[in-house]
């Protein structure tokens, strides 16, 4: 029981914790949740486009508000590596900064 208890708090607290970062809307399509975000907060994160903006589905959490163009976006992302698959597919989990 130590042992599990130890396991879940170095994974959830543990040095490969992803960093919430904010960064501003460039787009979004409701209809396929496809978000792109830029800005500093995006620099530095996997999956970067080379045009500088991170772009991925969206998974809205409860009543979340639909991102516009120029919002502010607090965000955690997850690149996900298929070697079947030649791209990257990127999710990305937050909500509009308020």
């Amino acid at each position: 029981m130590c042992l599990l208890g130890g396991y879940l708090v170095g994974a959830v607290a543990g040095p490969n914790t992803p960093d919430r970062s904010t960064a501003t809307v460039a787009s979004y399509q409701p209809s396929t949740d496809r978000l792109c975000l830029s800005g500093d907060g995006v620099k530095g994160q996997s999956g970067v486009a080379a045009d500088g903006q991170l772009c991925g589905t969206w998974s809205p959490q409860g009543a979340s508000r639909t991102p516009r163009k120029g919002d502010r976006f607090r965000f955690v992302s997850v690149l996900a590596k298929d070697n079947a698959v030649p791209e990257s597919s990127t999710a990305i989990y937050g909500d509009v900064v308020k």
